[in-house]
Parts: C-alpha cells; sequence; structure tokens
C-alpha cells in the first residue's frame, strides 16, 4: 500500500462523526446484528436510537471499508468490524490519548482504567 492510500484511508477515518466512530467500538467486541449494535448504543447513550439513524450509519461505514456486512438470514444481517475499522479505531485511541496524557497522573488514570476493564 501507497502512502497516498494509508494518507486518505486514515483521512477518511477521521471524517467519521462520533455516532460512527462508537458503532466501530461497539463492533471490536465481536461481529453483531443491528438491533444488538443498537441495544449497546442506547445503553450508551442513555436514550433510543431510532433505525434511521443507526443503518444508514452502518451503510455508511460499509461503504468505506471500515464494516463488513454478511447475511446470518434472510431477514437479518450481521455486521463485523474490519481491519481498516480496527486501525479507525486505534487511530482515535492514539489521537486521543496523545492530547488527554499530559502528565504522570492522567497517565495514571489511563492504568487504572485499563486494569478495570481486565
Amino acid at each position: 500500500m501507497s502512502e497516498a492510500q494509508t494518507l486518505t484511508e486514515s483521512s477518511t477515518a477521521r471524517d467519521l462523526t462520533a455516532f460512527q466512530r462508537n458503532i466501530l467500538i461497539v463492533l471490536t467486541e465481536e461481529p453483531m446484528y443491528g438491533l444488538a449494535i443498537k441495544r449497546e448504543l442506547e445503553s450508551y447513550y442513555d436514550e433510543e436510537v431510532n433505525h434511521g439513524r443507526l443503518y444508514p450509519n452502518l451503510d455508511t461505514l460499509v461503504e468505506r471499508g471500515l464494516v463488513e456486512k454478511s447475511e446470518l438470514d434472510k431477514r437479518t444481517n450481521q455486521y463485523g468490524l474490519t481491519q481498516a475499522g480496527l486501525e479507525a479505531v486505534e487511530d482515535a485511541f492514539a489521537w486521543s490519548l496523545s492530547k488527554f496524557i499530559t502528565d504522570d497522573a492522567r497517565a495514571e488514570k489511563v492504568r487504572a482504567l485499563i486494569e478495570q476493564s481486565d
């Protein structure tokens, strides 16, 4: 892959909305069908996420190559993170951490968060 391709893919991932990034984060756990993604997002936002918001954003992520869509059965699609999607999540975390960790106290907070998730 050329440097120009890498830059374009990073730029595309960096142009995502917060909602789209949160979909990617949900999919880092495992592939899910749409309603399972919807429930995870509703738990995070503490409000209803309507279909008219979720599915167009999933389609955009599929078009950008960040999410893969497959058929579970005749009525249900499953969505899974692609390697490019995982890299987009990692890039977002790396950038956020580079801005957040400004001293040892903040670095310790991040370490504590990581330990809590184990």
